[in-house]
């Protein structure tokens, strides 16, 4: 038993200054005091129990624990200098627990050595209280801590909300917003045998802007995805196969707009670990910009190269307008609009680049980009080769 952890007699408790009310919704909370000595425990029970609070004791760690596992707490008085399992070794297994680890841990202990307390908050403590305690310190401590878990699930709820949201909008406005563009564009093919160019000019109107709205809808949701902590699932992908395949999707649009897309691949596959959707989708994002910001008549060039060391380097070039230094400042941010426009009235929604940079990085690999204004501009995905097996 641990004779040093004292509380404030009873005599001096009556001495306190007197004590703030808690919020309705902190003065029900439930709370886990862990202490070795019941005398502790039933202190600090009838101070914040006398406020609404629901205390739940526990005597030793393991029992902490089990108490955790049957009902969770909104916030755990623990204890430090147990005998058996520590509260530093108590907070430690909490904080290694996914469903616990959020559960905010205020330490209470007789002990006041530095290095003591700094353990105790380096192991997932927010607080740490000295004994004896000060019976309104106590309180309002608790109080803050409360406060701000309550605020904490009131943004995690909003947050998944959020998520929530965006599933039905990514469901419902991409199906309809693909059956306005299929539709205006089935308008158009039909409107030019008339040869009318005020119903032409309409038709390519309603078609643009359904376009943009849609090119902005997906690449909002891919970025929102991405801030959503994006992991990736890595396996061994085929880099030139993937790179193949997203060439070919764009060779039509490079050809109405007089863009020729030359390719300089290695023979045979090139095996990268990667996310092959997420990897898809960056080389997407950057042919993507390189068609849409070529003038006609230009080149774009799409290479893989094999580094001498343990990279492999995806390239996508153009002849396009290049950027300035202005523009490579901002060019990895989110709706960071640069100073080139697209050529044939494509849309831009100045995500496509954050998407990218995101994307590579989750899969350990660099995204960067050299040019000068009017020079064109290339862009290098560098990602590992797979490790050698010994």
């Amino acid at each position: 038993m641990n004779t040093n952890a004292q509380m404030v007699p009873p005599a001096e408790q009556n001495h306190a200054a007197p004590v703030p009310a808690l919020p309705n919704e902190i003065g029900s909370a439930r709370i886990l005091v862990v202490d070795d000595q019941p005398a502790n425990i039933q202190i600090v029970g009838a101070v914040l129990g006398n406020l609404g609070c629901e205390i739940i004791p526990a005597s030793d760690g393991a029992t902490a624990l089990k108490r955790v596992a049957l009902r969770m707490p909104d916030l755990i008085l623990l204890d430090l200098l147990m005998p058996g399992m520590s509260g530093c070794e108590v907070c430690l297994q909490l904080k290694e627990n996914p469903d616990w680890r959020d559960i905010p841990v205020i330490f209470l202990s007789a002990a006041d050595d530095k290095d003591l307390i700094v353990r105790a908050l380096d192991s997932g403590g927010v607080d740490y209280i000295t004994k004896p305690f000060n019976q309104a310190e106590l309180i309002s401590r608790v109080r803050t801590q409360l406060a701000l878990k309550t605020a904490r699930d009131q943004l995690r709820q909003l947050a998944e909300d959020k998520d929530e949201l965006l599933g039905i909008l990514a469901h419902d406005l991409k199906n309809h917003l693909g059956g306005m563009n299929m539709s205006a564009e089935l308008l158009r093919n039909r409107i030019e045998h008339f040869h009318d160019e005020r119903l032409t000019r309409l038709s390519e109107n309603i078609l643009r802007s359904g376009a943009q709205l849609l090119s902005f809808l997906k690449e909002f949701l891919a970025n929102a995805s991405a801030d959503n902590v994006f992991t990736p699932k890595l396996s061994a992908v085929n880099l030139v196969g993937i790179a193949a395949t997203v060439v070919q999707q764009y060779q039509e649009t490079a050809q109405r707009k007089q863009l020729e897309i030359q390719t300089d691949f290695p023979d045979g596959a090139v095996i990268v670990p990667a996310d092959a959707l997420a990897l898809e989708q960056a080389l997407d994002n950057l042919l993507s910009n390189a068609v849409k910001f070529s003038p006609p008549g230009k080149i774009i060039f799409v290479e893989i190269r094999q580094t001498g060391g343990n990279r492999v380097e995806c390239l996508v070039r153009d002849e396009g307008p290049g950027f300035t230094a202005e523009d490579k400042t901002r060019m990895f941010r989110r709706y960071g609009r640069l100073s080139a426009r697209p050529t044939g009235g494509e849309p831009s929604t100045g995500l496509g680049l954050s998407i990218v940079r995101k994307l590579v990085q989750a899969m350990n690999g660099e995204l960067s980009c050299e040019s000068n204004p009017g020079q064109g501009a290339t862009f290098t995905i560098c990602l590992p080769r797979p490790a050698s097996k010994k």
